[in-house]
């Protein structure tokens, strides 16, 4: 065998059937369809999702939980992580922490969370703290810098809702 004759009789191509062309042709009369039904007829379509009498894929898969794509995502650094990378008078803020490999990934706000001890005095710049995080580096005579970000949002609690609810604790009028 030769390279050039590699691809001799295969065929790329596989002619179309050619329906409908009369008894001899071999797909004639009904033309594969089969007599009368649904699918005999023109226009007929099985679902995507039909398995053929098995439960369909999505009918098997839980629907439970739920992803909000409009949420943010908090990138979470611990109090001890910085106690053991970090030196007295350093400045902790979000490029230190992905130089030095506390915080690399993607996120939207940075939190530092209470976990450990701190006996450092640093700097640390945040978005948000945790209450015992707070507490702890106030202890260590560390400084906090709070970065400003978006008021969050109270469910189900907007505009007319929360002045009706006002109005009924001040005794008003319910509605």
């Amino acid at each position: 065998m030769n390279l050039d004759e590699i691809h001799d009789g295969v065929e790329t191509r596989k002619p179309t059937k050619r329906l409908g062309r009369g008894i001899g042709s071999g797909q004639g009369k009904t033309a594969g369809r089969g007599h009368k039904g649904d699918y005999a007829h023109n226009g007929a379509h099985e679902s995507l999702t039909a398995m053929g009498g098995q439960m369909a894929l999505f009918r098997r898969i839980g629907k439970r939980g739920f992803n909000n794509k409009f949420a943010l995502r908090i990138g979470a650094v611990n109090l001890r992580d910085i106690e053991e990378v970090f030196s007295d008078g350093d400045q902790v803020n979000a490029e230190t922490l992905r130089e030095r490999d506390l915080a690399r990934y993607r996120y939207d706000i940075l939190k530092i969370l209470g976990t450990g001890e701190l006996t450092k005095k640093v700097t640390i710049t945040a978005h948000r703290f945790s209450a015992s995080a707070r507490a702890k580096i106030e202890k260590a005579g560390a400084t906090i810098v709070e970065l400003a970000t978006a008021a969050p949002v109270v469910k189900n609690k907007t505009g007319h809702r929360l002045k009706a609810i006002d109005k009924a604790k001040a005794g008003g009028k319910k509605k």
